[in-house]
């Protein structure tokens, strides 16, 4: 299984969650509001899948059943995240460049 698709989308950073993901394996099936949070110790991220309440109980909406498509999601989805940062500080600095030619 492989991850064909990544997206993101951010939120104003809360208790340490920065946004959501989704993902499409193998170009076939398409999960989505997979939390991304930077770690509470040291750096890097991690990732909560959804859950649902029901009555008392609260349930897994999905999850990586084995290690290696969990590893491959989150490989994913912080490659794809980190390249969306390295291009958005790129462009912070070409704007702060420009502003200060002013």
């Amino acid at each position: 299984m492989q991850v064909t698709e990544v997206d993101i989308a951010f939120v104003k950073p809360t208790d340490g969650l920065i946004g959501f993901a989704s993902v499409v394996l193998d170009d076939q099936l398409y999960l989505s509001g997979i939390a991304i949070h930077s770690k509470l110790v040291g750096s890097g991220y991690r990732l909560t899948y959804p859950t649902r309440r029901v009555g008392e109980a609260q349930l897994s909406l999905f999850h990586p059943i084995r290690k290696p498509i969990g590893i491959a999601i989150e490989q994913a989805i912080v490659e794809k995240l980190k390249n969306v940062l390295r291009k958005r500080d790129a462009e912070h600095d070409r704007t702060d460049a420009r502003q200060a030619a002013f």
